[in-house]
């Protein structure tokens, strides 16, 4: 059931984080590292009394992101508030992205409390490729990437009231726990089943960026801690995993896979099926937009955040694809 929210004692606010999105695969690997690193946790949702889990140490709060008396509330007395909340299956970004965004400004203003956001590679157009830098002009050719845009405007416009974020752009999300929104369990391979065919949805040749989710909350763990050092609008890039000719990331679970006794072959994405599909599928249509990022290398430079931590968080690429499929339910238990 949900807990309560108990009273803080002096100094406590200091290390007292909301996370809106902590049932998603970003949200819930930060919530579960701040509380490993001390943290005491809150989380939003509409039915937190059936998400909460015994022992997994995080205040459940009853409420939506899109009302803001509910994240007013979840958010008062808390130091940091972690953004990782998207309308699923790509569905509603028009009508509800921005209104939550809005709805956690005016939560961090009335705490005090620093936004973090989980940002993506959406707010740039072709100008600015093939390597991303954080302060490139954003001049997106996507719906969504002009609702990303206009998002970190707002967060940017929230310096004049006090209000400080820390944005972390990064490539493709793939882990353990990460299964809606995600390429690699829903497009390379297909999560709850074993592997036989890995699919690649990109050019060959083309490069493409991958993030895997724990060290990118390891990142941003990093960055809470350095807050008060940072410009109050600061954005970064995360490197991640490069695969430099799209082939890599297939290859890797390929390996994975035959380690576990699999045989696994590679095929071309079936992007026809999807095409004809799209009319009648939100999510589809949505991924087609998308599809330019498969479609030309996108690279996002990270020497920025490299500098302000000395080094980026960096798991060995079979081993973070061994865990994301067995986390997803594409392995037996690890061996």
């Amino acid at each position: 059931m949900a807990t309560t929210t108990l009273p803080l004692q002096q100094g406590q606010q200091d290390k007292l984080a909301l996370v809106l999105g902590a049932t998603g695969g970003i949200g819930g690997e930060v919530a579960r590292q701040l509380r490993e690193a001390g943290w005491q946790v809150r989380a939003l949702h509409r039915r937190a009394a059936q998400v909460a889990r015994a022992g997994d140490g995080i205040d459940w709060q009853q409420g939506d992101a899109v009302d803001r008396a509910s994240v007013m509330r979840a958010a008062r007395g808390c130091a940091v508030i972690v953004h990782a909340v998207n309308p699923p299956g790509y569905r509603n970004w028009a009508k509800l992205v921005l209104p939550m965004i809005g709805n956690t400004i005016a939560a961090a203003q009335a705490a005090g409390a620093t936004i973090v956001l989980p940002g993506t590679v959406y707010n740039y157009g072709p100008d600015a490729f093939p390597t991303l830098v954080e302060d490139q002009p954003q001049r997106p050719r996507t719906r969504k990437g002009v609702i990303r845009v206009e998002l970190e405007r707002q967060l940017q416009a929230a310096v004049s009231q006090g209000v400080h974020t820390i944005v972390v752009r990064a490539g493709d999300f793939f882990g353990p726990r990460l299964t809606g929104n995600s390429w690699f369990a829903q497009g390379l391979v297909q999560a709850g089943r074993p592997v036989n065919v890995v699919r690649l949805p990109g050019q060959p040749g083309v490069g493409h960026q991958w993030a895997y989710v724990p060290d990118v909350a390891r990142t941003m763990l990093a960055l809470i801690e350095r807050r008060a050092s940072l410009p109050p609008f600061s954005t970064f890039h995360f490197g991640g995993h490069w695969d430099a000719d799209g082939t890599q990331m297939a290859d890797a679970i390929c390996r994975v896979v035959r380690q576990h006794g699999g045989q696994p072959r590679q095929r071309r994405f079936p992007w026809m099926l999807v095409y004809a599909a799209a009319p009648f599928v939100t999510t589809l249509r949505e991924m087609l937009e998308m599809r330019y990022l498969w479609r030309e290398p996108i690279r996002l430079d990270n020497a920025r955040l490299v500098a302000t931590l000395g080094g980026e968080p960096h798991t060995p690429l079979d081993a973070a694809v061994e865990a994301t499929l067995v986390g997803i339910g594409c392995l037996g238990n690890a061996a």
